[in-house]
């Protein structure tokens, strides 16, 4: 929950007003980072798409297809109805509209009005002249096509003609409409892929974000402990070589056990958050002087090393409990008491100061050192995006709002930064349970 959230000196705008290169390129760092994700996500919902488009395309295809073949067999069927019924009684002067009629009788042959030169087809007259069966049969004359039905009649041969230029016809208006139809059927196919490759990629993107996520707070929240148990740890191995009496390393020797305690605390929290959120085990009264006389302590040999005093007040008559969750409000107060010793110069002071009434508690950290551009207040706690210069301050703020409370930062660079944590006091009348043995209300490191 700490690290890199005020412009350190190293990385302060160049006296010229040029930006730093080093945080260009550690967004630009981040964004391709990301662009493996990304691009597997692009590549899943075009597939998707693809898939789906292409699924509809399919089925609007078949549908087409067997309107088609429907269509035609309709119309083949309507056409030898009609010319059977056209040869069986209707007259060679008065036929069916789009039928003919050719009558055989003692070799002469006569015609409907109009009928087309090409036929009648003697062959099929002459064959059924001469007892053969009645037959349909589709005929091409002068470039035409024609379904031709021949039948004897009485002491006749009868042949039936029909022009089938109107049936294409029709069947070429419903391939121009299917087409349209398919081509229309597409793009709505694609739209609608679109859309359920969005929906159906979303829980996808949803995890890897979270995964993302996850990886960010697991490294800002672990730093600072194992930052502050190494510093510990170095100093007392130093101390032990220097040959110090055992005896007097108890204190150390405890503080690292607390801090390895407080570590276990922080790896257990945040596996509770992967799985639903940090914030619903029970709340409980929490002691914020106590916590925060703790971490002073606890800072004690970082703030030693970097030459920096660390000062915690209690001002006002009230307590200073709030109810909560004493792992998750002991990192927010660690983590601003991390951030003010990155920016604290050595020689530097930094000042925790709690006030307290009946409904609100106030915490304030408050240091001496580079501050901070007061338009750049908002932005601190901002997750990487928008200009935001880190991920610390961000859940200190999802922690601070989780239990209803409130976090401000102000200054001005140059002289020092001061956050401002409000959170609403404990009336339930339940004595505290502080986190370890009561401070001193004010305590210097």
């Amino acid at each position: 929950m700490s690290g890199g959230w005020r412009q350190p000196r190293a990385r302060r705008a160049r006296a010229d007003g040029s930006r730093p290169a080093r945080r260009l390129l550690s967004r630009s760092a981040r964004a391709d980072g990301r662009g493996p994700e990304l691009r597997l996500l692009v590549r899943a919902r075009r597939r998707l798409t693809v898939q789906v488009a292409g699924a509809i395309s399919v089925v609007v295809a078949l549908v087409g297809v067997i309107v088609y073949c429907f269509m035609a067999h309709e119309q083949s069927f309507n056409a030898r109805r009609e010319l059977s019924a056209a040869v069986q009684s209707a007259t060679v002067a008065r036929p069916p509209p789009c039928v003919w009629l050719y009558e055989q009788r003692g070799g002469a042959v006569q015609s409907s009005p109009g009928a087309p030169a090409a036929l009648p087809v003697r062959a099929e007259l002459d064959r059924v002249g001469r007892g053969g069966e009645p037959q349909v049969t589709p005929v091409e004359a002068a470039g035409r096509a024609y379904l031709v039905r021949t039948e004897r009649r009485g002491g006749a041969v009868v042949q039936a003609a029909m022009d089938l230029r109107y049936q294409a016809a029709e069947r070429n208006r419903l391939l121009r409409t299917l087409a349209f139809a398919e081509l229309a059927g597409l793009l709505a196919a694609v739209l609608v892929g679109q859309v359920i490759s969005r929906r159906a990629i979303a829980p996808l993107g949803e995890a890897l974000a979270r995964q993302r996520r996850f990886a960010a707070d697991v490294s800002h929240e672990l730093r600072t402990p194992l930052t502050r148990l190494n510093t510990r740890a170095q100093l007392l191995a130093r101390r032990m070589r220097g040959g110090t009496d055992p005896i007097l390393l108890v204190d150390e020797v405890d503080q690292l056990v607390e801090g390895s305690r407080q570590l276990g605390e922080v790896v257990e929290d945040l596996l509770q958050s992967a799985r639903f959120n940090q914030l619903r085990r029970p709340f409980g009264p929490v002691d914020l002087a106590a916590l925060a006389a703790e971490l002073a302590v606890a800072e004690n040999a970082r703030a030693q090393v970097r030459g920096v005093t660390i000062e915690v007040r209690c001002d006002g008559s009230g307590d200073h409990v709030v109810r909560g969750v004493e792992s998750a409000l002991r990192r927010v107060i660690s983590a601003l008491l991390d951030n003010a010793l990155g920016h604290t110069s050595p020689g530097g002071h930094i000042w925790v100061t709690l006030t307290g009434d009946s409904d609100v508690v106030q915490l304030t950290v408050r240091d001496d050192g580079v501050g901070l551009d007061p338009a750049d207040a908002e932005r601190l706690f901002t997750r990487f995006v928008g200009g935001g210069f880190g991920l610390g301050l961000a859940l200190v703020r999802e922690v601070v709002e989780g239990h209803d409370g409130t976090i401000t930062a102000g200054g001005r660079p140059g002289a020092g930064a001061v956050f401002t944590v409000r959170l609403p006091a404990d009336t339930s009348g339940r004595p505290p349970h502080p986190p370890s043995e009561p401070e001193p209300a004010a305590h210097s490191a």
